[in-house]
């Protein structure tokens, strides 16, 4: 289920949460005229609070959650780096109520979703085991039970795994995710987390087979991570070429001169009506110029439009591999329609 949650909180939640005490370095934190309050670096104490709202059977766990909001950090100003670590971030952040004897089914499809998730982007990854970080908080033997059930997870999907000692989030062990682009560089991405810490500190609690309150388990999770830092990933593993489906401008319509503008309009709006992102440049610099623009943005296709083309009512396509095609209108949708379809990673020609 998808949820949203105030960005501001009165310090009082992060106090609750451990955030106060284990990450104030981290951040904002300022007077308010309803007190001392904060900007949330994280989503799961306010997420805590949606489960707390009501009472849980043992029968609606797992309760999972997605969640998409600003999440606000006081990075170091020498640390802050482009897209790869900013202050203000999304992530696909979700988070799962489950019982203890859900934690390996429940590991066990997030692993997966991982994997399925990067096989589309054509990326491979490492797994690594956080374990207890120096600056933690709660019982260590709490500690010993979260790391070993990730373990038992990870080997019971027989995924190779590298141990990162005292690593772990401040609330609870993790499956931290190397992703690798195509020159081969890491980039830490996903993660996976168990957290027995944040319910025992808010009090969470379901009902049993036997009528007894029992505390839930939650699992921390974000498959890309944070999504600024991802989508800096992609353009280095894609060098900017990125595939047909994923590119912000899918074909780029050029106009030979102004006698083509016309019937290049009109096929700027059919490409538009077919739901292919599409721009038209239909200025009157040369052609050269305007083919040379299209080429630098990366754009998959370029559709060069002439006196000759309008007249046959057909397109030549240039690829940015630098093939060209004679194609009709209808025959340059479908290939497209393909391409996005399939998620494919190469284009037709």
């Amino acid at each position: 289920q998808e949820i949203s949650t105030p960005e501001i909180a009165n310090v009082a939640l992060w106090k609750v949460s451990g955030h106060l005490d284990h990450y104030r370095d981290d951040m904002f934190l300022f007077d308010s005229s309803f007190g001392p309050v904060g900007l949330k670096p994280m989503n799961c104490p306010s997420t805590m609070l949606i489960y707390k709202s009501r009472k849980w059977s043992y029968k609606e766990l797992p309760f999972r959650t997605a969640i998409f909001d600003k999440l606000h950090r006081s990075e170091l100003s020498g640390v802050a780096s482009g897209l790869f670590r900013v202050k203000e971030m999304t992530q696909d952040d979700g988070h799962v109520f489950i019982r203890e004897d859900q934690i390996e089914s429940e590991i066990t499809s997030l692993l997966k979703m991982v994997q399925e998730v990067y096989d589309v982007f054509g990326m491979k990854f490492t797994a690594k085991l956080s374990t207890m970080p120096d600056n933690h908080m709660g019982d260590e033997k709490l500690w010993e039970k979260a790391t070993g059930a990730l373990k038992a997870a990870l080997d019971a999907n027989h995924m190779k795994y590298e141990i990162k000692e005292k690593e772990g989030a401040f609330y609870g062990p993790k499956i931290d995710f190397d992703v690798y682009d195509s020159q081969g560089r890491a980039w830490q991405c996903a993660t996976i987390q168990l957290d027995y810490q944040l319910p025992l500190r808010f009090g969470l609690e379901y009902t049993d087979q036997e009528g007894k309150q029992q505390m839930p388990v939650v699992v921390h999770r974000a498959i890309l991570g944070t999504l600024e830092r991802f989508i800096g990933v992609l353009v280095e593993h894609y060098q900017g070429k990125f595939p047909t489906w994923l590119a912000p401008v899918q074909a780029k319509v050029v106009s030979i001169s102004e006698k083509s503008n016309a019937y290049a309009e009109k096929v700027y709006e059919e490409l538009k009506k077919k739901r292919i992102r599409a721009k038209a440049d239909l200025s009157d610099r040369t052609m050269d110029y305007k083919i040379r623009q299209a080429v630098s943005e990366k754009v998959p296709y370029i559709i060069v439009l002439g006196e000759k083309e309008a007249k046959g009512n057909s397109l030549t396509v240039r690829s940015r591999n630098g093939a060209q095609k004679q194609l009709k209108l209808d025959e340059f949708v479908e290939m497209v329609k393909k391409e996005i379809e399939n998620r494919s990673n190469a284009l037709s020609f």
